[in-house]
C-alpha cells in the first residue's frame, strides 16, 4: 500500500519486534476477512493484555490499525460496518509483504492465529531531547531490581483513544520507565565516584554561612546550596556542549550531514540515532551517537540538553537529592530538585547553570509552551503551569490530547507505580502534589534572571530553534524586555535610569536593583557602541565608524502581569555636531510620539492605556571621516559618576 505511514513506522522497529507485532496485526485483519459478519472480530478491547502490552507500546502498530479502518470507541477500537474491507486487505498485504522480506522470502502465513505472540521488549523511540527511551539491556541496567518494573498502561478510564494519544502515551510510558535507571545503586555509586562531593558539600556549607551572615532569618539549608554548587560544577567542569564534533582526523570544523546506522554498542547504550558530522577537508565522517543511558554519559560527558539533563538528574540522585526529569514537548529537558527547607520543587537547568528560574523558557527564550511533565521514580506530574505566566495562551495550544484524557492517564500511571509504596510515602506525595496545584493557580511574575535568551549552543543553533530571546531579530543585540517585577506591580510603578559613566542601569522601582552593561538593558541596537575618550575623559554612545545610521531602543511590556500603562515620562540627552542628527521617539502598538533629547523630562499622555512601550533613538548625519562622532547619546565626563542622562518612568494600573 503506497504511502502507508503506519507500515513505514512499524518497519523502523527492531526485526524481532516487527515480526511479532506484524503477526498480530495480520491476525486481526484475517479474523475480519474470514468472518466478515462476526462482530466479535471487529472489536479490540483496549484493556486486553495482548493489545496493551504487546501492541500499544510499539511504534506504528496502532497507526496500522487506524489505516486498516479501525476507529476509536469508549473502551475499544472497532472496525465499523461502513469501513472498507478492501482498504483493510491492502494494509494487511503491505504488512505481509514487509514480513516476507524480513523472513528471507518465506511466505507469511495467512492462517488466523490465536493472537498471542511471544513477549518482546518495546522498542526505544528515536533519541531526542524530548523523549528518553527505556533503559538498555546492559549489565549495569539489568543489575537493578527497580528496572524490571513493567511500564503501567492506563486502563479504559483514560480513553477515548486516538492516534495522537497513542504517541503521547508512548512518551509518558517511555520517560516514566526511563527514570527508574537513576535508582540503580550501582549506577548511583559510579556517578558519585565522578562527583567531587566532599568539596561540593564543603562549598555548600560556606555558601550557607555567607547567606546566614547576610540574613540571619535565612531558612535555607545546606542541601539548597549543594544544588547550586552541583549545577556550577556540572556546567563548568564536568559536561560539555556539542554543536558539532571536531574532525577525528584533522581536528577541524565539521558539518551535520544526516545520520549513520547505529552499531550494536550504540544500541546497547540507547543511541538509536547517530549523527554524521562530516569534514569537507578530509572527506571523513565523525560519528556522534546520541546516548540516552546515563552510565555511558558519565564517560562521554558531552551532548546537548537531552544528555545534560539525563546525566545531571542521575548525579542529583547519587547525592541523595530528590530529583525528577522534566520533559517539554517543545523539545527541551531539564531537572527539578525538591527543597525540603522550602517545601517546593526547584527548577534546575544544567545547560544554563540556572536554578529557580522557571519562566526562563517562555519569557527569556520566547518558547511557545504546551506540555511540560515531571517524571520521578514514584510519580508523573503535569507541571506546565509552573513554567508559564501566560496560562490562557498555553491552554489554547494544548490540543494533542484532551485535558480529561491527560488527567486520567496520569492518575492511572501514578496509581500503578505507587502500588508498592507505604502509606506514609503516599501521603507525602499527595501533600506535595496539593501544594503544587495551589502554586499553579496564580501565574508568576518574571524575575530579572528569567529575561535573557538561551546561552548554550552556537548562535545559529539557538536562532534556528527560536531560543535566542523573545522577538530577537538582531544577532548583535542582547535584547531585553523589561517586565514589571512583583514589587513594581504592587507599587504600580516602573522607574529605570542609565548612567553612561558607570555603564550601569538602576532599576529604581525595585530597590535600586542594578544591571551592569549598557547592552544588557537594550531591546535592539544597530551600529551603536560605547566610546570612551581617555584623552578628553569623556564617554558617550555613538554610531559605529563607517555606518550611515545607528539605532538603539529599550522595551517595556506589562501585558503578561495583567497591567496597562497609565502615564509615561522620559528624559534623554543627545548632542550633535555639524549635520549630525538624533531623533527620539516613544511608541506603543497604536501611537508614536517624538520628544527632544534636551535632558528634560517629557510626558506622553497619548500612550495611556497601552501595554507595551518602546523608547528609540536614531543617529544619522555628520560630515567626513568622523561623521559617526557628530551624533552622540548621553555624552558626559567620566568623572561625573552621579550624572544620569537617560531615565524612564511609567505609572501602571490594572488592565
Amino acid at each position: 500500500m503506497p504511502g502507508s505511514q503506519g507500515v513505514a513506522a512499524l518497519c523502523e522497529n527492531p526485526i524481532e519486534v516487527f515480526l511479532d507485532v506484524s503477526k498480530l496485526l495480520i491476525t486481526y485483519a484475517d479474523n475480519i476477512l474470514r468472518n466478515p459478519n462476526e462482530d466479535k472480530y471487529r472489536s479490540i478491547r483496549i484493556g486486553n493484555p495482548t493489545f496493551s502490552t504487546k501492541l500499544l507500546p510499539v511504534k506504528g502498530a496502532v497507526e496500522c490499525l487506524f489505516e486498516m479502518g479501525f476507529e476509536e470507541a469508549e473502551t475499544h477500537l472497532v472496525f465499523p460496518k461502513s469501513a472498507s474491507v478492501e482498504k483493510l486487505r491492502q494494509v494487511r498485504e503491505t504488512i505481509a509483504a514487509e514480513r516476507d522480506q524480513r523472513l528471507g522470502g518465506t511466505k507469511a502465513t495467512s492462517n488466523p492465529q490465536s493472537g498471542r505472540v511471544t513477549a518482546s521488549p518495546a522498542p526505544p523511540p528515536p533519541s531526542s531531547a524530548a523523549s528518553a527511551p527505556p533503559p538498555p539491556s546492559s549489565s549495569a541496567a539489568s543489575a537493578s531490581p527497580a528496572l524490571a518494573a513493567p511500564v503501567p498502561t492506563p486502563g479504559p478510564a483514560a480513553l477515548p483513544f486516538t492516534s495522537s494519544s497513542v504517541t503521547f502515551l508512548r512518551t509518558l510510558q517511555s520517560n516514566f520507565q526511563h527514570v527508574m535507571v537513576y535508582e540503580s545503586p550501582e549506577l548511583q555509586q559510579k556517578a558519585l565516584s565522578c562527583i567531587p562531593h566532599v568539596l561540593l558539600r564543603s562549598n555548600a556549607k560556606e555558601r550557607l554561612k555567607r547567606a546566614k551572615d547576610a540574613d540571619p532569618a535565612c531558612g535555607l539549608e545546606e542541601e539548597d546550596m549543594l544544588v547550586l554548587d552541583l549545577l556550577q560544577w556540572f556546567k563548568g567542569d564536568f559536561f560539555s556542549w556539542v554543536d558539532s564534533l571536531p574532525c577525528s582526523r584533522c581536528g577541524g570544523k565539521t558539518q551535520a550531514s544526516g545520520s549513520l546506522p547505529p552499531s550494536n554498542d550504540d544500541l546497547r547504550w540507547d543511541a538509536g540515532r547517530v549523527e554524521n558530522h562530516y569534514c569537507q577537508t578530509c572527506q571523513l565522517s565523525t560519528r556522534f551517537p546520541r546516548y540516552n543511558h546515563p552510565e555511558k554519559l558519565l564517560e562521554t560527558r558531552r551532548g546537548r540538553c537531552g544528555e545534560w539533563a539525563n546525566c545531571f538528574t542521575l548525579c542529583c540522585r547519587a547525592l541523595g537529592l530528590e530529583a525528577r526529569y522534566i520533559w517539554d514537548s517543545t523539545d527541551h529537558v531539564w531537572t527539578e530538585v525538591y527543597s525540603q527547607s522550602q517545601r517546593r520543587w526547584l527548577h534546575c537547568d544544567p545547560c544554563e547553570n540556572a536554578c529557580d528560574k522557571p519562566l526562563l523558557y517562555e519569557v527569556g527564550w520566547g518558547k511557545k509552551l504546551s506540555y511540560i511533565l515531571a517524571f520521578s521514580k514514584d510519580q508523573v506530574v503535569d507541571v506546565t503551569w509552573r513554567y508559564s505566566c501566560k496560562h490562557s495562551e498555553v491552554l489554547s495550544r494544548r490540543t494533542q490530547v484532551s485535558e480529561t484524557w491527560l488527567l486520567r492517564t496520569l492518575n492511572n500511571l501514578n496509581a500503578s507505580r505507587q502500588q508498592s509504596l507505604g502509606p506514609e510515602r503516599k501521603k507525602q506525595l499527595l501533600e506535595r502534589l496539593l501544594v503544587e496545584l495551589v502554586e499553579f493557580i496564580s501565574p508568576k511574575t518574571p524575575k530579572s534572571g528569567e529575561l535573557g535568551g538561551r546561552i548554550t549552543g552556537s548562535l545559529a543553533w539557538r536562532a534556528a530553534r527560536g531560543e535566542t530571546g523573545a522577538s530577537k531579530t538582531k544577532a548583535d543585540a542582547d535584547e531585553c524586555v523589561f517586565i514589571p517585577l512583583e514589587s513594581e506591580k504592587q507599587k504600580m510603578l516602573f522607574h529605570i535610569s542609565y548612567n553612561v559613566a558607570k555603564d550601569c542601569y538602576f532599576r529604581l522601582s525595585n530597590g535600586s536593583d542594578t544591571i551592569p552593561g549598557w547592552q544588557r538593558g537594550l531591546w535592539r541596537k544597530e551600529n551603536v557602541f560605547r566610546k570612551e575618550e581617555h584623552d578628553w575623559q569623556m564617554v558617550y554612545l555613538a554610531r559605529t565608524e563607517g555606518s550611515s545610521i545607528g539605532k538603539i531602543s529599550w522595551k517595556f511590556d506589562c501585558a503578561s502581569v495583567g497591567m496597562k500603562i497609565k502615564s509615561v515620562s522620559v528624559r534623554a540627552f543627545s548632542q550633535t555636531y555639524h549635520s549630525g542628527s538624533v531623533c527620539w521617539s516613544l511608541r506603543s502598538a497604536q501611537t508614536t510620539v517624538d520628544f527632544p533629547g534636551d535632558g528634560e523630562m517629557h510626558s506622553a499622555a497619548s500612550l495611556s492605556g497601552g501595554t507595551e512601550l518602546v523608547v528609540e533613538g536614531e543617529l544619522t548625519g555628520g560630515e567626513g571621516d568622523v561623521s559617526w562622532q557628530h551624533a552622540q547619546l548621553f555624552r558626559q565626563s567620566l568623572k561625573e559618576t552621579e550624572k544620569v542622562l537617560f531615565e524612564l518612568l511609567i505609572e501602571m494600573e490594572q488592565s
